[in-house]
């Protein structure tokens, strides 16, 4: 079983590590879809732009999407048009159709091979649901978005389930990986300059520190997807983390029998949903069917998230062999809308994107390129980080009612086994003398130690097994098994706990 993305068989450029110091018009940091994306449309618009990652270009959430390219955001349009404004709901999905339309004149413009297919979209009721109840939701549905001008129609039954569902014609999926390995040299050949293994560790007025060296700048893009605190200040940037949710999704990708299913997008309404693509391709078909969304950090048994997925999967399409299992992670906002903008002057900010990574991410970069040039923007105001959140006071409340209980309780969870208690690939949060420590023993059987505490806000890290990861069940951040920083919002690694030499 292959535990990567089945996107990593193909290659992208590679880039040096930053040595130097560097002055440029403006520094983006972040190499998933947002970053690569804005550095290709800033240097084709003749800006001096660099581009850094502090791993390899499209190796975390964007190499490890499903790659469903849709305008039908998670959030239901119902509940947009109710928690906002039909017209902020119109603007929404508006949004989402202007990205998928880039990203196809990009892929025709340039002659990109990266499976691009325009495909059908459907949203399936959930099967454990009132059939009744739910169909007469999803025929609501349809007459609001015909209402906003969405060619949307309700059908008595899907293609994959049979149950009642919602049709989107002219969706889209692509592979991602290849997508951007196009963006990248394009950005190179117009003058961008980019630099893997890159840590941004610093922000000081007008500059950062990445790897021991300045960059000077008059505008930064932190396309992180958990933004960096940046300039805005502790304060500030807890206050706007608080807006956010971090949820760790799976997927799987298998081989079908060829012509069991036509190429499509899928989901459900069921909670948390599921998600399916069916591809074509000459040497066979092949289907990525994803779910089991829970907050990060909050599942012991993240392998039974694989194996309820396969399980699902066979009923849906018998006769698939699994071939890939990997995870993901989404953030979700508290009101349903991406936060896109500036939050100061000369720092944009693209954050909260849930399961519409490629669209918004892409539509991020669309606005960042336009903060940058002075162009004004149609999407600026609806996506603004400073604009009001309109959320009940009990779902911000349930949103971040993790903090404290984690903060207390998992205090109590620490094992009092010693390191050597631990196999090799595996890892436990140990009771130690400078209090819990998150040990690892790798596969030459060393022992790895640094404390348990996450540098963000304190809560006792978790063990991921199947990511081999530490991860925070408070606020999301991951850590290699190793201790390093894989995403925020902490933004610097787990703290070493020297050991006894043998």
């Amino acid at each position: 079983m292959d535990t990567r993305p089945l996107w990593f068989e193909a290659d992208i450029p590679s880039f040096a590590a930053l040595d130097n110091d560097l002055v440029v018009d403006t520094l983006v940091i972040g190499a998933g879809i947002t970053g690569v994306t804005t550095a290709h449309l800033l240097a084709a618009a003749g800006v001096k732009v660099a581009l850094v990652d502090r791993e390899a270009i499209a190796v975390r959430d964007t190499g490890h999407t499903t790659a469903h390219l849709t305008y039908m955001m998670d959030t239901r349009l119902s509940h947009l048009a109710a928690t906002h404004s039909p017209a902020t709901a119109r603007i929404a999905w508006q949004a989402g159709a202007a990205a998928m339309g880039f990203i196809h004149g990009t892929v025709e413009s340039l002659g990109i091979d990266c499976e691009f297919g325009i495909v059908p979209g459907y949203l399936a009721a959930d099967r454990g649901n009132l059939l009744d109840h739910e169909s007469s939701i999803l025929e609501q549905e349809a007459q609001l978005a015909r209402k906003l001008g969405f060619d949307v129609t309700y059908l008595n039954q899907d293609p994959v389930t049979g149950l009642p569902c919602l049709y989107f014609p002219g969706q889209m999926k692509f592979h991602p990986r290849r997508y951007l390995a196009a963006l990248v040299s394009e950005a190179v050949r117009a003058g961008a300059i980019i630099h893997e293994h890159t840590d941004v560790t610093a922000f000081q007025d007008g500059h950062v520190i990445a790897n021991g060296h300045r960059i000077t700048y008059h505008h930064v893009i932190i396309a992180t997807h958990v933004p960096l605190q940046g300039e805005s200040g502790t304060l500030g940037a807890a206050l706007f983390q608080a807006k956010l949710s971090l949820y760790s999704s799976y997927a799987v990708a298998a081989k079908l029998p060829p012509g069991q299913r036509d190429e499509m997008i899928w989901s459900d309404t069921a909670d948390p949903f599921n998600y399916l693509r069916i591809d074509r391709h000459d040497d066979g078909d092949f289907a990525i069917f994803g779910g089991e969304d829970h907050k990060t950090g909050q599942f012991d048994t993240t392998t039974g998230c694989f194996d309820t997925l396969e399980e699902r999967l066979a009923e849906l399409l018998p006769g698939a062999v699994v071939t890939h299992r990997w995870s993901g992670q989404v953030v979700e906002s508290i009101d349903g809308l991406p936060f896109i903008g500036l939050t100061r002057e000369g720092q944009f900010i693209a954050t909260g994107f849930s399961g519409n990574g490629m669209t918004f991410g892409t539509l991020a970069a669309m606005m960042a390129r336009d903060a940058v040039l002075g162009i004004d923007n149609p999407w600026s105001k609806t996506f603004s980080p400073s604009r009001k959140v309109f959320a009940s006071l009990r779902d911000f409340l349930s949103e971040n009612s993790d903090y404290p209980v984690h903060m207390v309780t998992d205090r109590f969870r620490v094992s009092h086994d010693s390191p050597a208690s631990i196999i090799a690939c595996r890892g436990k949060i140990i009771e130690h003398d400078s209090g819990p420590v998150a040990a690892f023993r790798d596969e030459e059987g060393q022992i790895h130690l640094h404390s348990a505490v996450c540098p963000h806000l304190g809560c006792i890290v978790a063990w991921n097994h199947v990511e081999k990861t530490w991860d925070c069940p408070c606020h999301g951040s991951r850590f290699r098994a190793t201790g390093e920083l894989i995403a925020g919002p902490a933004e610097s690694n787990l703290k070493p706990v020297p050991q006894e030499s043998n």
